[in-house]
């Protein structure tokens, strides 16, 4: 290897969109580079996530021990929290309002990471030559404009996809699904079947598709910005967290039309391979840890866990069927319940059923979730199909029932109980009998089904990280290709 690159390994710019679930999935990236690769990672974070990370997270301390990473805050000049736990709607504000400030922002940022770098080396009496920044790393949900300032910086972009590859494939047909009339559609009929998603043909339903794209108006905000980071998305390499053997068809697809796909996944699973030491903590969120030791004390896959992650909302109604479902299911449960619409909802729960609940149930406002999932008492996860609660799910053998909520979960809901067969899908309805009827089906009736068929996957998982499996190798290929950068 060149002496030069051995002393000054390639700067990496990583740059994720400011929500929970996007920083989680590049911090873990981010730091497969540092230590399989020893690339020097430059982690962009809107001002807000910044000082999240920095005061309120054990982050600094995970990566105090690679000396070539260091954070840089994108100045965002937003008010509002850090983002992180916040409803759909200021998600999508908070998102909005922060694109439209990115942009110059983001110009500005390339130009003095590239000048203290640049500097650095020369001090170093390193030969300068090109920007200092080899690689730019950013979410698809900047990359509308992402992409086309690293052109006109000269440096090239690749683009991470934190959500499910196969539901980006279907945003990426919507051209074809418009030249064929599937969309925008009218009326209420969900269940009619969508033809031309090449891979996904006799699968995917009105209903499966991304919610952004279930309106009548696709001139809508919402389904614009998805659209359009989509396609801003396929112009660069792009970087997936999954497997190849979880979602070949939809990936074959992609490869014929894309500039470069690697598959890296499942993340955290894979960061237990890598790294030789301990796996520092990774937590976005205050953790309620009382709840490991109530598990403790629980039987054997006696336990469904519930969690509809950060940003959904429930109403009272939603909260008051799912809570009967639980209790008429007669099984154990623990609850992470951070968000609902009405602070005062136990109120309506009638006393004795709480009185009841409280000897079968465990609620926290955030649980330690890999730890819960990879707990012996937890036998299924009643789930909203966020992609990084699904690996998790499959990693740990725990099958899922399915109510989506938005974007991609849509999908991921319809592969989980039509293609992998590792649960059932709940989408589109909240109602007692039905929450009753499938915990009783995924934990008792068909238990033992559900069990084999995710027990296979996760090994499939397992195996795609290990030495000479798929992930594995296209991470070596992912770092090889950012170091030919600057020898190019």
């Amino acid at each position: 290897m060149d002496s030069t690159v051995e002393k000054f390994p390639p700067n990496v710019l990583l740059f994720p969109f400011p929500a929970h679930s996007h920083i989680h999935f590049l911090l873990n990236l981010a730091e497969l580079l540092c230590c399989c690769g020893g690339l020097r990672v430059t982690f962009l974070v809107a001002d807000q996530t910044h000082r999240h990370l920095l005061n309120d997270t054990a982050v600094r301390s995970r990566f105090d021990r690679y000396s070539g990473f260091r954070f840089e805050n994108l100045r965002d000049g937003l008010p509002g929290d850090d983002g992180q736990r916040s409803t759909l709607d200021k998600r999508t504000e908070f998102g909005f309002s922060f694109l439209e400030v990115a942009k110059p922002r983001f110009k500005d940022v390339l130009i003095s990471s590239s000048s203290d770098w640049q500097k650095a080396e020369e001090d170093s009496d390193h030969v300068a030559g090109k920007s200092s920044i080899a690689c730019i790393i950013a979410d698809s949900m900047v990359a509308s404009f992402a992409v086309d300032v690293a052109g006109e910086a000269g440096i090239p972009i690749m683009c991470y996809h934190s959500a499910c590859p196969s539901d980006l494939w279907a945003v990426l047909c919507v051209p074809k699904l418009i030249e064929a009339g599937e969309i925008p559609f009218q009326g209420d009929d969900l269940d009619v079947p969508i033809a031309n998603v090449p891979g996904l043909e006799g699968l995917l339903r009105r209903r499966d598709l991304s919610s952004f794209l279930r309106v009548g108006d696709l001139s809508d905000k919402n389904a614009q910005f998805i659209m359009n980071g989509a396609f801003q998305t396929s112009r660069a390499r792009m970087i997936f967290n999954t497997f190849e053997e979880l979602e070949g068809p939809a990936l074959a697809q992609m490869r014929s039309q894309c500039a470069g796909i690697y598959t890296v996944g499942p993340l955290h699973e894979h960061l237990k391979t890598r790294l030789t030491s301990m796996i520092p903590p990774n937590n976005l969120e205050k953790e309620e840890t009382g709840c490991i030791a109530w598990l403790d004390a629980q039987p054997l896959r006696s336990v469904i866990y519930v969690s509809f992650g950060s940003i959904a909302v429930m109403s009272n109604d939603q909260i008051t069927e799912l809570w009967h479902g639980l209790k008429n299911s007669g099984k154990r449960f623990l609850w992470a319940l951070p968000n609902v619409a009405d602070k005062e909802w136990k109120n309506q729960i009638p006393p004795e059923f709480l009185e009841d609940s409280s000897r079968k149930g465990y609620i926290v406002a955030w649980a330690p979730q890999k730890d819960v999932l990879d707990h012996k008492a937890v036998g299924g996860f009643l789930t909203h199909c966020g992609w990084n609660s699904t690996l998790e799910s499959i990693d740990a053998g725990v099958p899922m029932i399915c109510w989506p909520c938005f974007g991609d979960q849509q999908c991921i809901s319809r592969l989980i109980a039509e293609v992998w067969k590792i649960g059932l899908d709940m989408k589109d309805t909240c109602d007692r009998v039905i929450v009753e009827k499938m915990i009783k089906e995924l934990m008792d009736t068909r238990r033992v089904e559900f069990t084999q068929s995710v027990d296979q996957i996760a090994k499939l998982a397992k195996n795609a990280v290990s030495k000479g499996g798929s992930s594995y190798i296209n991470l070596d290929r992912l770092i090889e290709d950012i170091r030919s950068l600057v020898t190019d």
